[in-house]
């Protein structure tokens, strides 16, 4: 089976293409280009590389949420749009579990973290043992000291993924025992991360339509906040 993956959830975007459990390839891209402009061009030249055609793909994944707004959307429509044309299986992964495949010869909790902002975090925790995960709690967002809570009761070492690793480790890293900042290099979330966590999904067997894929933001967007803030005030004064 061929996966095409896609990650869109922060500032870089990527697409990696996964035959059974070997990576073919992953194109990666962090020059600050809005990902509408370069994610289809990145899988087009990838599978132009791979000497293959979108008529050799058998599915097609993305990091489905949480993330940025605007990056989850772009990746869910280019699933969607690519699975469309032959009815392909289209599987929407966690960001936070597909970036933890990154990590997962690490003996120990793999702490996955995006910058939420208003001094939040999405994050996930999950334990790994001899290249296996298991999820220890479901996706969230929590602010950093209730993160910081959560790892100093985790006895077993701990590395810090994703985007908002690095923001966790300076504000609190250094004062949890046994935790470590993972490499760069391991650290962001990317495509080939979503392609595996997708190949575990399709394994296990399920229906994976297009038409019912939806983005998991975990929480309102700004503007959806602002306007409850306002319809709020405008009860209150009535």
């Amino acid at each position: 089976m061929r996966i095409l993956a896609f990650e869109t959830s922060a500032k870089a975007a990527s697409a990696a293409l996964l035959e059974d459990d070997r990576l073919l390839g992953e194109s990666y891209l962090n020059c600050g280009q809005t990902h509408s402009r370069t994610l289809m061009k990145l899988a087009q030249e990838l599978l132009c590389a791979c000497d293959l055609t979108a008529q050799d793909v058998d599915a097609v994944a993305c990091a489905a949420g949480p993330g940025s707004f605007t990056g989850v959307r772009i990746g869910v429509a280019a699933a969607k749009g690519f699975a469309w044309g032959r009815d392909l299986p289209c599987v929407g992964v966690s960001t936070l579990e597909a970036m933890a495949q990154q990590a997962r010869l690490f003996e120990g909790v793999v702490c996955c973290a995006m910058d939420a902002r208003r001094a939040q975090v999405y994050c996930a925790l999950f334990s790994c043992e001899g290249g296996v995960l298991t999820r220890l709690t479901d996706d969230s967002a929590i602010s950093l000291e209730e993160l910081a809570q959560m790892l100093k009761n985790e006895k077993k070492p701990k590395i810090m993924v994703g985007d908002g690793a690095q923001l966790c480790y300076n504000t609190f890293g250094k004062l949890v025992s046994g935790c470590i900042l993972a490499p760069e290099h391991i650290r962001m979330q990317r495509a080939s991360g979503v392609a595996l966590a997708a190949r575990r999904l399709l394994l296990n067997g399920g229906s994976f339509d297009g038409a019912t894929l939806q983005p998991n933001y975990l929480r309102l967007s700004q503007a959806e906040r602002e306007r409850n803030e306002r319809l709020q005030r405008s009860k209150g004064e009535a």
